[in-house]
């Protein structure tokens, strides 16, 4: 089960991760998981670059290893760039120390201090190790691209009618999730833009400068 729109309550329980972005500007946060891979990461990137578009991808370890030349081609482009571990690992799945290597390789690898956990899954015990080195980035709307059981409508319809200023969405670049990005992310594109959105990435400044408004609030 998940949900497209993370719950108010929810962000509150886990207030040291980066949700969304507070903003009142019309700017909107996508972001990717799982790639680099040659199926779908390249039409990806001329999608956005159509739309002149930043973004934010979180880059499974093993696949860069496999891909190179596609990581450098995300590396040349104005797209922040964040890990999601070496091999994909759920951390409710994973023993501590394990867990933490793995993220690590992953970032080293990245050169990132940006990291998602693979499901959106850590024990509280992993979390205090990985605040100290990672600015943990959830999201506030997640398509459901993944998800066999809806059609792309309704993934379309996830986003839409869930993004909001400072929105953080949640797309993946995997083969499973490919058949409805390749209707979901044009629309949401051009329709986000028509009403005045502009989309850019994520950095490691920009979540510095939020978590020291966050602290001083």
């Amino acid at each position: 089960m998940y949900l497209a729109r993370t719950p108010e309550f929810i962000q509150g329980l886990f207030p040291n991760f980066v949700w969304r972005i507070p903003t009142e500007e019309k700017t909107i946060f996508l972001t990717f998981d799982d790639g680099p891979i040659p199926e779908s990461t390249p039409w990806i990137l001329k999608e956005l670059e159509k739309h002149n578009a930043e973004a934010t991808f979180f880059c499974v370890g093993d696949n860069i290893i496999k891909h190179p030349h596609l990581f450098h081609q995300m590396m040349k482009g104005n797209f922040g760039l964040g890990s999601h571990t070496f091999n994909h690992l759920s951390g409710w799945g994973t023993e501590n120390i394990q867990y933490f290597h793995n993220v690590r390789r992953g970032a080293t690898l990245i050169k990132s201090a940006m990291f998602r956990p693979p499901y959106g899954r850590l024990r509280p015990s992993q979390v205090p190790f990985l605040m100290r080195h990672y600015y943990i980035v959830m999201w506030d709307v997640l398509s459901g691209d993944f998800d066999p059981k809806i059609s792309a409508q309704q993934c379309l319809d996830n986003v839409m009618e869930n993004a909001a200023p400072g929105s953080i969405i949640v797309f993946h670049d995997s083969l499973k999730s490919f058949d409805k990005l390749q209707y979901v992310l044009p629309e949401v594109l051009k329709h986000l833009s028509a009403d005045g959105y502009r989309f850019e990435s994520l950095t490691e400044d920009l979540l510095c400068t939020f978590t020291s408004l966050r602290k001083s609030a």
